[in-house]
């Protein structure tokens, strides 16, 4: 049986966030476009669509500064290092950086939201 990726999208996470979409297998993955050209820059794979988004915010701000600032996903989340003057290489680094961080926050969470279900259970439970 084969999901398309609107299923696995719906599945996983009911928000749209702009500037990253969803593989046919579950991971996120964003890009974007360098203002004045036709280039885009690969800002990495997520297992978020969080981590996907917050990538995408910190290459947006670093690309066009603070006229985008209304248009970030998360913009309180933006790192204190996110500057306008990176070459392009920094920007997908700072971003996917960022990215990561933020997919591991989420993973470390839900990990102890799981462990912390597990350890709710009494033997009682099972009498």
């Amino acid at each position: 049986m084969s999901t398309s990726s609107d299923e696995v999208r719906s599945s996983n996470d009911s928000k749209t966030y702009k500037g990253i979409r969803c593989r046919r297998w579950g991971k996120w993955v964003s890009e974007i476009r360098v203002p004045g050209s036709k280039e885009r820059l690969w800002l990495g794979t997520y297992s978020t669509p969080e981590g996907a988004a917050v990538a995408h915010d910190v290459a947006s701000y670093c690309l066009r500064g603070n006229t985008c600032l209304h248009k970030l996903n998360f913009p309180s989340m933006l790192p204190n290092t996110a500057r306008t003057d990176l070459s392009p290489r920094s920007i997908q680094k700072a971003a996917s950086d960022a990215g990561m961080a933020i997919d591991a926050r989420f993973i470390a969470s839900q990990g102890t939201t799981q462990n912390n279900v597990a350890l709710d259970i009494s033997v009682d439970d099972y009498l």
